[in-house]
């Protein structure tokens, strides 16, 4: 077969069958054989007059010829020209040179404990070697590189937390046999810390309806039947170990989980002895300081102290101060404009002194850019850590947002190991429902040799709090809290809404803390004076108060007319929306509450404020807009606003030149801009879920702005009635009612519980 199909060629080359084929038109050539003839067919030959037609493929069909259709084409198949080796060469010296180990003793003077005379060396090892930000916990370790000094790295281990020392191998042992046993079939919790439900695993008993029997369960029980065999053995031995085996202890508390002495007794009627568990009483971590009698011997315990003010501290300032010399912990729990910052003074001039660092920590950024001013008037090295500006980072006292704080907790910055204090201001923020849990985190994270400073003006809870805190870091917190506030408040009511009712004002909480019913139910009878007057003109009754710009804002200019006559400006007018905050400010374009002086004073100083910006950024419409209300004494702080407004506004309105400012709820988080005068629009604000009554720690947290310490005799607080008074029982809650921190608040309620060490 092989044989018909091709012809074989003769033995001499020069007679084989041999032709030349032009390929294409651009000079290739290839040698071909002639194959057998077939039908008279003749391949063709590159001897035909003009050669072969021209032939290209475009350049889609030959790449998917050749590399869609042929994987094998592509040079990645072609590893023989990829594997080289090259040629090593040999450097003997190299085996001649040891990286060098880190030293495994040190020097350590030997001197007399009574003259302190040098009395020689001696060499001690050294229990921490090979150590490194990226394997250990301790403060031991090298510093990592100056680049992440400050901020430190995601990749390095965070120090050690306080409170949260390993147990040594010593106590293990200790422990031996009195290990509780616990029983991991029945002991084992089921509902999670702060959870309404959990989930169980046991089986669940099904219920056998009666007059019905399961054929199965009477087959297995004949089974189980013991005709000969007698049970009292197992039952002795069950009831043996009933009897030896102890309860095990539920606690909510990890001090109770402490290994505890056992106390042995002895009894008479008995050779045995039997032993007890002795239950010690349960230790308290929080230490109230009594501030009722004054400190007398206050500079002959601190001769030398570290600040000196031009006023004479107050009782608890000093308590406070005295407990910072002795590095403890404080909890200050003073009302608004108190002198909470004085004992923050103080630690920031100690740790300067001690050449130590402090870090102050606050919920905002607004807080944070106040106290980097006043603290940069009186402490020169002072530095600023925010999410977008970092100003002087080596400074000893850092003032930053508690997210900053906590990023350099996790990532092991090394400004940790020369902290000496840390100062939270606002602690009460921990209640927050979102983020709160930062609080939490720092203040577990924190190390061993970090004090505490806990500064809040609306804690009433504060010996539970301090417990709480302490037990954590395993310190003893002392609490120190005032009684009354340096200024006392007035609530009001407020039902005018024109020239003829701008008077309406009613007392309904006096300075001395009575609640006046009366008056309630003279705002009450006013409204409703005004609703049947509303209804008799214009025949059926409607509701008097719409909810429109116009009625705001007639009410708005009758308040802000009444106010300034009774020379009761500045007013802090608080809005739960951005947006009637800007709304509220526009519509009063007939107001102007500043003298030609002032507007003077503010057009220069806006002016030169805003030069940084660049030409374009200057021509803002919201920088347009603020100017010509600040020239009418008309401010809005709110988290829209460009933030050099904002400071902008905020410096205006410490100097007196902003005489009323709409702002919202985080203008009132330890910002110290204090006003004459602080105005509710309402009383219910949306905590994104749901529209709900303030708290009473958010009233009085904003309602603390009022009253000028050393200016005013008393602070008015005032609630605005637009669709009617409010409930005398939601107004006597929110005013007189303590709302206790423990814990994130949900729908306005304490969570205390979910606060608990247990959690931890």
């Amino acid at each position: 077969m092989d044989q018909e199909r091709i012809e074989v060629p003769p033995k001499d080359p020069l007679d084989l069958p041999l032709s030349i084929l032009e390929v294409g038109c651009s000079g290739k050539f290839e040698l071909i054989t002639e194959p057998a003839r077939k039908n008279g067919y003749i391949f063709p030959l590159a001897t035909l007059p003009h050669g072969l037609p021209p032939y290209a493929l475009d350049l889609i069909t030959e790449a998917e010829q050749r590399f869609l259709s042929d994987p094998s084409f592509l040079p990645l198949h072609h590893f023989e020209n990829s594997q080289k080796v090259w040629p090593r060469e040999v450097c003997v010296d190299s085996l001649y040179h040891v990286d060098v180990t880190p030293v495994h003793s040190t020097l350590k003077v030997e001197r007399n404990q009574t003259t302190g005379e040098l009395l020689g060396y001696k060499e001690v090892l050294l229990d921490d070697m090979g150590l490194s930000t990226k394997n250990s916990l301790s403060l031991q370790r090298p510093p990592g590189p100056p680049s992440q000094s400050v901020r430190g790295s995601s990749t390095n281990y965070p120090f050690w937390p306080g409170g949260l020392d390993e147990p040594s191998l010593d106590t293990i042992k200790s422990k031996g046999e009195l290990e509780e046993d616990i029983d991991f079939g029945k002991d084992l919790l089921t509902v999670p810390p702060g959870w309404k439900r959990g989930m169980d695993f046991k089986k669940k008993e099904h219920k056998v309806t009666p007059g019905l029997l399961n054929l199965s369960n009477l087959i297995g029980a004949m089974d189980d039947f013991n005709l000969g065999g007698s049970s009292d053995e197992e039952d002795e031995k069950k009831a043996k170990a009933t009897e030896t085996k102890r309860p095990f202890h539920r606690t909510n508390s990890l001090e109770d989980l402490v290994l505890q002495e056992l106390k042995v007794t002895p009894q008479p009627d008995q050779s045995e002895q039997k032993e007890e568990r002795s239950i010690p009483e349960k230790e308290q971590w929080a230490v109230p300081v009594d501030i009722s009698t004054p400190v007398d011997d206050f500079y002959k315990r601190i001769p030398d102290p570290a600040f000196k003010w031009p006023f004479e501290p107050d009782v608890f300032q000093k308590q406070a101060i005295l407990r910072l010399e002795t590095h403890d912990s404080v909890f200050v729990a003073a009302h608004t404009s108190a002198g909470k910052t004085v004992v923050a003074e103080y630690a920031i001039a100690l740790s300067q002194k001690h050449m130590t660092r402090t870090i102050y920590t606050s919920p905002i950024k607004a807080l944070s850019n106040q106290k980097f001013r006043d603290f940069k008037n009186t402490f020169k090295d002072v530095g600023l850590l925010t999410g977008d500006v970092q100003l002087h980072p080596e400074a000893s006292c850092l003032i930053m947002t508690t997210e900053i704080l906590r990023s350099m907790l996790y990532n092991g910055s090394d400004v940790i190991r020369d902290l000496e204090w840390v100062i939270f201001d606002e602690v009460h923020y921990v209640n927050d429902v979102e983020r709160g849990v930062v609080w939490e985190e720092v203040l577990i994270m924190l190390p061993d040799h970090v004090n505490l400073i806990l500064l809040s003006a609306t804690v009433p809870n504060t010996l539970e709090f301090a417990d709480w805190i302490g037990r954590i870091k395993q310190k003893k917190i002392y609490v120190i809290s005032t009684m009354k506030r340096p200024v006392p408040l007035e609530h009001h009511l407020y039902t005018g809404n024109s020239q003829k009712t701008q008077n309406e004002l009613f007392l309904l909480l006096d300075a001395q803390g009575n609640f006046l019913t009366k008056a309630y139910y003279a705002a009450v009878d006013a409204k409703k004076e005004r609703s049947s007057k509303h209804s008799q003109s214009f025949g059926a009754k409607q509701p008097v108060y719409h909810g429109g710009s116009s009625q705001d804002k007639s009410v708005w200019l009758s308040l802000i007319d009444m106010l300034r006559k009774k020379d009761s400006l500045p007013i802090v007018a608080f809005t739960f929306s951005r947006n009637r905050c800007d709304e509220n400010a526009n519509m009063l374009t007939t107001v102007d509450l500043t003298s030609t002086v002032e507007k003077s004073e503010i057009h220069i100083f806006f002016q030169k404020c805003i030069s940084r910006l660049k030409g374009t950024d200057r021509e803002l419409p919201q920088v347009l807009q603020m100017v010509e209300l600040l020239k009418r004494g008309i401010g809005v702080h709110h988290s829209g606003i460009l933030p050099i407004l904002k400071e902008v506004i905020e410096m205006l309105f410490t100097r007196g030149l902003v005489k009323i400012l709409f702002a919202t709820e985080t203008f009132a988080m330890g910002v110290n801009m204090p006003a004459r005068t602080v105005v509710f629009d309402t009383i219910r604000k949306h905590d994104g879920t749901n529209f709900r009554d303030l708290t009473p720690g958010e009233y009085i947290q904003m309602a603390g702005r009022a009253g000028r310490r050393g200016l005013d005799t008393t602070g008015m607080v005032i609630i605005l009635c637009k669709s009617g008074v409010h409930e005398m029982a939601d107004l006597h809650k929110m005013m007189l009612v303590s709302n206790a921190v423990g814990g994130a608040e949900k729908g306005g309620g304490s969570a205390i519980q979910s606060w608990r060490p247990a959690n931890f």
